[in-house]
C-alpha cells in the first residue's frame, strides 16, 4: 500500500537538538584557545623542517588539515615524511580546552556545517596545516624497503610548512595525466606496495562508495555517490603505515592506546562464503577473504552486495589501553596488525594522547604523568563519541533520502539487493543513491530488481519500498 505524506523540509538543526550537540564553545574554552594562539609556538626543541615540500590531500573545501606528506624514492626503497598537526602546542593539560575536547571526543560532520572538536581558531587556523603557513607538527619519518616493508620509524616535534593543498580528484587527475606534484610522484608505487602487503597479511578492505549529501545550488540538498579512487587507497595506506609504526613504538614501550578488533568468528566467514556462492562469486580454494574481496570489481552489483555482507567481519572494534603489561588483544583483525590512531588529532581526541606517547618514546623520555592518567578514560570517551557520530551521520542521510524522494511516492526504480532477510531486504538505488528497506519475497542478493517507493517521510526520516 502506498503511503502518501507531505514533503517536509530538511532541518539539520532538529538533528542537532535531538542529539544534544553543542552549538558553541563555552567562553573560557574560546579564551584559552585564543590565548594559546596569541602566545605563538615555541621553536626551541623543535626540528626546523620548513624546507620539506609537504602537501595535503583532503576533501574539497576542508580547512581542518591534519596531515601533510612528502614521499621520496631513496636508494633501496622509500622515505615518507608525514607531518601531523601538533595539538600539544596549544592544549594545556587539565585546562578548560582539554576538558571540553574530552567531552566532545571528535568532530561531527553535518551537511550544513560541522561540530568541531576544537575551536576553529585552532582546527581551521593556527593548528591546521594550511599551505604557506609555518605550523607545529609531529613529524614522522618512515623508511620503507623496495618491497614496501617498514624498516624504520621516528617521530619528533617540528615546524613545517605545507606548499600546496590538493583534493583527491585533483591528485587523481594529475597522476592520470602524468603531471603529479613532485611530492606525490612516488605515492602510487609505495601505495600499491603497501596495499599488496596488506592483502597478503589478511587485511580486509571494503571498496564501498561514500554516500554524501551536498547543496543542490537551489536552496536544497542532493545525494551523491563518491566512489573510492586509487588516491583514496594510497593516501589511506600512508596513514595506516603511520598507525602501525605508532602501535609498535607503544607496544615496545609498554604503554599506549591501540585500536583493536578481534578476529572474525568462523560463523561470519561461513556466512560470507554462502553469500559468495549465492551471488555467483567464485571463491578459489586457498584464497582467504582479504584476497577475494581485494580482487572484486567494485562497480559490479554482486561485489557491492558481498562488501555489505563482509562488514560482519569487522564488528567489535574497541580502544585498548595498556600501561606496564601488553594487552591480551593487541591487533586489529581488519588491518591484520597492531594499529593506533595518531593521524587525525584535529578531529579525534585519542590521537593527541597516542602522539604524545610516541613523541616521548622516540625521544627516550618518560611518558608524561597527565597522559598516563588519561589513558583509562579514553576508551569510554572515544566509544561514546563514535556511537554518537554514527547516529548523527545516519540521521542526516535518512532525512535527506526521505526529502529527495518525498515527491516521488508511487514511482518505480531499479535497485540492487544488498542484504536479504526473510520477506525484506536492504536495497540500493543508484539514481538517486539511496539505501533503504524493501518488502518482498525472493529478493536475491546482488540482483537488480524493480521496486516501488511506498513511503517517504523526512520528518520521521523513513523511506520504504516494495518489490514490483
Amino acid at each position: 500500500m502506498v503511503v502518501r505524506t507531505e514533503r517536509a523540509g530538511v532541518d539539520f538543526d532538529r538533528i542537532r537538538a535531538e542529539f544534544g550537540l553543542p552549538a558553541a564553545f563555552p567562553a573560557p574554552v574560546l579564551e584559552e584557545a585564543e590565548r594559546a594562539v596569541a602566545a605563538g609556538v615555541v621553536a626551541e626543541g623543535r626540528q626546523d623542517a620548513t624546507d620539506l615540500p609537504l602537501v595535503t590531500i583532503d576533501p574539497p573545501g576542508a580547512k581542518d588539515l591534519d596531515q601533510a606528506m612528502l614521499v621520496e624514492r631513496r636508494p633501496g626503497g622509500f622515505r615518507v615524511h608525514y607531518a601531523i598537526a601538533d595539538l600539544g602546542a596549544f592544549v594545556t593539560p587539565g585546562g578548560a580546552l582539554d576538558r571540553e575536547v574530552r567531552r566532545r571526543g571528535q568532530t561531527l560532520y553535518l551537511p550544513d556545517g560541522n561540530v568541531p572538536l576544537h575551536p576553529t581558531v585552532l582546527s581551521e587556523g593556527a593548528a591546521s596545516l594550511l599551505p604557506g603557513q609555518v605550523r607545529p607538527a609531529a613529524l614522522w619519518t618512515l623508511d620503507c624497503a623496495a618491497d614496501g616493508a617498514l624498516t624504520g620509524a621516528d617521530v619528533r616535534r617540528a615546524l613545517v610548512r605545507s606548499v600546496a593543498r590538493f583534493d583527491y580528484d585533483t591528485v587523481q587527475a594529475a597522476l592520470a595525466a602524468g603531471t603529479p606534484h613532485p611530492s606525490l610522484a612516488e605515492l602510487p608505487d609505495l601505495g600499491r606496495l603497501r596495499r599488496e602487503r596488506a592483502v597478503r597479511r589478511g587485511a580486509v578492505e571494503l571498496a564501498l562508495p561514500d554516500q554524501e549529501v551536498e547543496p543542490d545550488g537551489q536552496g536544497g540538498w542532493r545525494l551523491v555517490l563518491r566512489p573510492r579512487t586509487e588516491v583514496d587507497a594510497w593516501n589511506a595506506e600512508i596513514s595506516l603505515l603511520t598507525g602501525r609504526a605508532a602501535a609498535r613504538l607503544m607496544l615496545d614501550a609498554g604503554v599506549g592506546v591501540l585500536r583493536t578488533l578481534p578476529a572474525a568468528q568462523n560463523g561470519a566467514v561461513r556466512w560470507l562464503r554462502r553469500s559468495a556462492r549465492s551471488l555467483g562469486i567464485d571463491w578459489p580454494k586457498g584464497t582467504d577473504a582479504a584476497e577475494l574481496l581485494a580482487g572484486l570489481d567494485p562497480n559490479q552489483p554482486e561485489a557491492l552486495a558481498l562488501y555489505m555482507d563482509a562488514t560482519r567481519l569487522l564488528r567489535g572494534a574497541a580502544y585498548t589501553v595498556f600501561d606496564g603489561t601488553e594487552p591480551e588483544l593487541a591487533t586489529h583483525a581488519g588491518i591484520a596488525a597492531s594499529y593506533a590512531h595518531v593521524t587525525a588529532p584535529l578531529r579525534r581526541l585519542v590521537d593527541r594522547f597516542a602522539t604524545e606517547i610516541c613523541l616521548a618514546v622516540s625521544a627516550g623520555e618518560p611518558v608524561a604523568d597527565w597522559v598516563r592518567a588519561a589513558l583509562p578514560e579514553l576508551p569510554g570517551l572515544m566509544e561514546g563519541s563514535d556511537t554518537l557520530a554514527g547516529r548523527v551521520d545516519k540521521a542526516c542521510l535518512d532525512q535527506v533520502e526521505a526529502w529527495v524522494l518525498g515527491d516521488r511516492i508511487g514511482h518505480e526504480f531499479d535497485a540492487i539487493v544488498l542484504r536479504a532477510d526473510g520477506g525484506a531486504a536492504d536495497v540500493f538505488l543508484t539514481t538517486p543513491p539511496v539505501i533503504a528497506k524493501c518488502a518482498g519475497d525472493d529478493l536475491p542478493e546482488g540482483d537488480t530488481v524493480r521496486v516501488r517507493l511506498v513511503h517517504a517521510d523526512a520528518e520521521a526520516r523513513k523511506v520504504a519500498f516494495e518489490r514490483v
